[in-house]
């Protein structure tokens, strides 16, 4: 049985696919190198089809990668999930995971980076919290090593407090100590983190601008 091409439409979202219509309904979508030599009026049988379809794998499976990427940067390993999970063969993900990397859409260092200035912007954690983060998603130790060179643990516990020292203000110190202590425990940083940085949060509390420790701590 064979079914015929009664139009193909340049996708609005993407120029470089195009939208193949089989007896005036939608079928498939191709790139615009697999659909040269398609023609309107042209008759496709099913192994042609499927041929079509089977060339245009790697296309459609990197511009599927591009529109995930493009809601934030991923790690390779989510990338490759992602391709999976979409259910493109083990042949195709390879192909497509290797042509991000050249092209730089993937970068497990430059993504362990933005990971940790964004933790520490938005909701700082310990170092060991940041790298059992990256784990998860797949990053490779000497990455999450470059990543974290430098981090200041005890900065980084001083900005995690920040918010909460004006809700803590009107405790008792024992309290407020132990609040201080197991607030950080939840973001991963130790005991002697928390000893570290106690004292000036106690002497910090309830002040109206945001706590901004002297340079000598």
């Amino acid at each position: 049985m064979t079914r015929t091409i009664t139009a193909i439409k340049i996708q609005a979202r993407n120029p470089e696919r195009v939208n193949v219509y089989l007896d005036e309904r939608y079928a498939f979508a191709l790139s615009l190198n697999t659909a040269q030599g398609l023609c309107r009026g042209q008759s496709l049988s099913a192994g042609e089809i499927a041929r079509l379809k089977a060339a245009d794998q790697p296309a459609a499976a990197f511009d599927r990668a591009l529109r995930f990427l493009a809601r934030r940067q991923r790690s390779i390993r989510e990338a490759e999930s992602y391709l999976r999970r979409s259910g493109y063969p083990a042949a195709v993900v390879g192909a497509v995971i290797q042509r991000l990397r050249e092209y730089r859409y993937l970068d497990d260092a430059e993504f362990a980076r933005r990971w940790v200035a964004d933790r520490e912007r938005f909701r700082p954690r310990s170092g060991r919290a940041l790298r059992c983060e990256l784990r998860q998603k797949g990053v490779g130790s000497h990455e999450i090593d470059q990543a974290l060179a430098g981090l200041d643990e005890a900065a980084s516990a001083r900005a995690a407090l920040r918010g909460c020292l004006k809700r803590w203000q009107a405790l008792a110190r024992q309290d407020f100590k132990a609040k201080v202590y197991g607030f950080l425990e939840r973001r991963g940083f130790s005991y002697e983190i928390a000893e570290t940085v106690f004292e000036a949060a106690w002497e910090a509390r309830g002040d109206r601008a945001p706590w901004e420790p002297s340079a000598e701590e």
